[in-house]
């Protein structure tokens, strides 16, 4: 396994936002993790990633403990992710952006930075190269020289997924990484994890709530409720868990198209009654 999750807890005062939680995940797959709002799945990625320090249970990621580490040091250790909140530098180019990504992977002195000698330019030449391959690879070849805030929303999340690739990890976090796009969007960015996989060879694990991306895509599922693993499995043997249909997807209202609300949520199906998307309360009102 790449990545072994086991027993981890972290509370916040009185609550348990994580509770007892184990995962692997192997090397070369495409994973997600799925729950409610509040289950705590944006908390797991901040343990992963040394935002948060668990309270006991272990991370081990490519055999090394990840438990302790600083940010920087579990992305050089190669985990980079991306955020829920688009994390973007505003007024720096879309290639400034991404080269940003590379900081953890380069060797350039304080001696240097001040002298500029040819070794300098040199790493500097190959983190542009690199910057722009990187956004040919993820659809935004000829946009570099864009401030990123100018670029559409579907545009900056692939501009976060560029900078988190710059890292060249084993293991990408990708939280919610198809919110607030169009269903079109949304079978693009899918076919582009498909070749994070495939033609980078980063394993890939995602939080998402639109269920026809996790279930298109995924080829492992973990799915938590109120900071516990309640199931995991196939696609398959998740759509059909009767705790995860309890607790997460709830019980369809006769004669609607509509699952009853949890957490400020509701559940958008086809006329299969299969779930599309999960939709807060809040965006259904605007």
């Amino acid at each position: 396994m790449l990545l072994e999750i086991n027993n981890l807890v972290k509370s916040f005062g009185g609550i348990h936002a994580v509770r007892d939680v184990s995962i692997s995940i192997k090397e070369g797959s495409i994973s997600a993790i799925i729950g409610p709002n509040g289950a705590g799945k944006t908390t797991l990625f901040n343990l992963l990633t040394g935002i948060y320090k668990p309270d006991s249970g272990t991370i081990t990621f490519d055999g090394r403990s990840l438990v302790g580490l600083r940010p920087d040091q579990v992305n050089a250790a190669g985990v980079a992710r991306t955020f829920q909140s688009i994390r973007l530098f505003p007024t720096m180019t879309v290639l400034e952006n991404v080269m940003v990504g590379m900081h953890s992977r380069l060797r350039i002195s304080l001696v240097e930075t001040l002298l500029r000698p040819a070794s300098f330019h040199e790493q500097e030449a190959h983190v542009q190269r690199k910057a722009r391959e990187l956004l040919r690879f993820v659809g935004l070849a000829g946009k570099g020289d864009e401030l990123s805030r100018n670029l559409p929303y579907g545009d900056q999340r692939r501009v976060e997924i560029a900078r988190a690739l710059a890292s060249d990890p084993k293991l990408v976090l990708l939280d919610e990484p198809t919110a607030g796009m169009n269903p079109n969007e949304s079978n693009d960015a899918t076919a582009l994890f498909r070749r994070i996989r495939d033609e980078l060879g980063i394993t890939v694990v995602l939080i998402e709530h639109d269920m026809r991306v996790v279930m298109g895509i995924s080829e492992h599922i973990d799915v938590l409720d109120y900071g516990q693993k309640i199931a995991e499995g196939t696609p398959e043997e998740v759509r059909n868990n009767p705790r995860v249909i309890e607790a997460y997807l709830g019980r369809r209202a006769a004669g609607t198209d509509v699952e009853s609300k949890r957490d400020g949520q509701e559940l958008l199906l086809d006329d299969d009654g299969e779930v599309l998307q999960v939709v807060d309360e809040a965006e259904t009102d605007e």
